[in-house]
């Protein structure tokens, strides 16, 4: 199967099932409801729970046990998306080809929109069809990968760093620790995620988790590259942002030339991981060389 037929078929599973779970716009404080999906259904790409999908396929999982899991997954990442966009943190007024939900919904109904949706995950996770799925002791252990994944351990500790960091000269050290954090975590723990919900062995897990720790990364890096070179109307989102905010990204400390070359050798060495798990895994790999061409 061809990777653009898998993630549309994929990405299908994922936006039915996150509506089937989203309060209707119509309920009652309809304005939340209407602000929670307006960013959750716009235009997103699914990225984080397709993987952790793939994942789960490539040691033998079973997809529609593990899709609330990865929808989750989508609901945290939505959330940190309303909040960073919001004037306090990045300020952008573009998100995935649309006006962020600041701006349609207000700063205070935004931020509570975020807080819904990142309460909507835990909710998801908990569901009794998951412990009936995969049993209690996994699906515990998945909660706790993902709340250090998405607290300040992880996704908001990368965040707290870069807001600092903004205006300074930073090294390679101090810039992966944001990259990863900030970006990398999350996709790790999608990974991870749906490999120990499919019941994987220890080897599987040290191969996937070796793959998503440079996959995240060499995402975040191409993201750099992007905002450099990028077309804002095929990305989604205005370009140029970092440097506004004077961020330091792996072109500017490492140069536009070896950044790109740091982000295709984590990409060989992520699929290089993946050898043990062999023709499962394959579309985790195709996953990896489109996020290396991607172009939004």
């Amino acid at each position: 199967m061809q990777l653009d037929v898998y993630v549309t078929k994929q990405k299908g599973l994922v936006d039915e099932y996150l509506d089937s779970i989203m309060p209707p716009p119509d309920k009652h404080p309809d304005i939340i409801h209407k602000a929670m999906r307006y960013s959750l259904f716009a235009n997103a790409k699914r990225l984080r729970p397709i993987l952790t999908l793939a994942s789960a396929e490539s040691v033998g999982g079973n997809v529609k046990q593990i899709l609330p899991i990865a929808c989750a997954l989508e609901l945290i990442h939505t959330y940190s998306l309303i909040h960073d966009d919001l004037p306090v943190m990045d300020n952008d007024d573009l998100r995935r080809g649309k006006p962020t939900n600041h701006k349609v919904f207000g700063e205070a109904i935004a931020i509570l929109a975020g807080d819904a949706l990142l309460t909507a995950a835990f909710e998801a996770l908990s569901v009794p069809e998951i412990t009936d799925a995969i049993g209690s002791a996994r699906q515990l252990k998945i909660i706790n990968k993902l709340a250090k994944a998405a607290g300040s351990a992880g996704l908001i500790g990368g965040q707290v760093v870069d807001i600092q960091s903004q205006g300074k000269s930073l090294d390679i050290p101090e810039l992966e620790y944001i990259h990863v954090h900030k970006t990398g975590k999350l996709i790790l723990v999608s990974i991870i995620s749906g490999a120990v919900a499919a019941g994987c062995s220890e080897n599987q897990l040290a191969a996937l988790s070796g793959y998503g720790e440079k996959l995240g990364l060499a995402y975040q890096i191409i993201d750099d590259i992007l905002d450099v070179e990028g077309e804002s109307a095929e990305l989604g989102k205005n370009t140029g942002a970092d440097s506004a905010l004077h961020k330091a990204t792996y072109p500017q400390v490492l140069g536009m030339k070896q950044a790109k070359i740091q982000a295709q050798l984590l990409i060989s060495d992520a699929k290089a991981d993946l050898k043990p798990l062999g023709d499962k895994a394959r579309h985790l790999s195709e996953i990896a060389d489109y996020i290396l061409n991607r172009k939004n």
